[in-house]
């Protein structure tokens, strides 16, 4: 993909990372692979500064039945992945991160988007953000649901191409040309290296 500047980042420009949880590890029923491989540089953009970063954490029912329509036919098939089946602590975030709260704080949602029921956008508005970094799991699933609500919402989304991950490959590949392409507008790409150059 070609490369363009980006612009600077601010003191109000906020890390949200989104998923980066013990459920999509090797230990969990819905393992991510990559998420091993970028975790290293989603650590250290957390590090940069953790009072500006905001981790999301998906939570799934106690039971299948508590859950609408087609979320409930969903966790039938993925009834292990529910809390009374789910072995303790599989919801919490990756050690590294984990580290980190406080003084970065942790939002809880139930569905893909971070911004659906979550108060996340409230949040937001409060601490005076100016625009979102974009890191975590999965690049075309809740990655893709949140920066879409977010675009909606009208915050300035920056996807960090290298710290963004999933457990399909042609998902992944096919979703950074979609933000990168299709939403160029709306929806900047750059390298971890480059956000932290460019976040004072």
């Amino acid at each position: 993909m070609p490369e363009t500047p980006l612009p600077a980042l601010t003191d109000r420009t906020v890390h949200l990372c989104i998923d980066m949880q013990r459920i999509f590890t090797a230990e969990g029923p819905w393992p991510t692979p990559w998420m091993g491989r970028v975790l290293p540089v989603v650590t250290e953009l957390a590090r940069r500064f953790p009072e500006r970063t905001v981790f999301t954490r998906f939570i799934t029912p106690e039971r299948p039945e508590e859950r609408p329509g087609n979320w409930r036919r969903y966790y039938e098939k993925w009834r292990r992945a529910t809390r009374a089946e789910l072995a303790p602590g599989l919801l919490d975030l990756v050690a590294p991160l984990a580290a980190l709260v406080p003084p970065a704080v942790t939002v809880d949602k139930t569905r893909y988007s971070a911004f659906l029921g979550s108060g996340l956008h409230e949040h937001l508005l409060a601490r005076g953000a100016d625009g979102l970094i974009v890191t975590g799991s999965e690049t075309d699933v809740c990655v893709l649901a949140t920066v879409l609500s977010a675009v909606d919402l009208g915050w300035r989304v920056i996807l960090v191409r290298d710290a963004v991950c999933s457990s399909s490959d042609a998902g992944h590949d096919a979703l950074l040309e979609v933000y990168h392409g299709r939403y160029s507008l709306q929806i900047e790409t750059a390298d971890a290296e480059d956000v932290l150059r460019q976040w004072p």
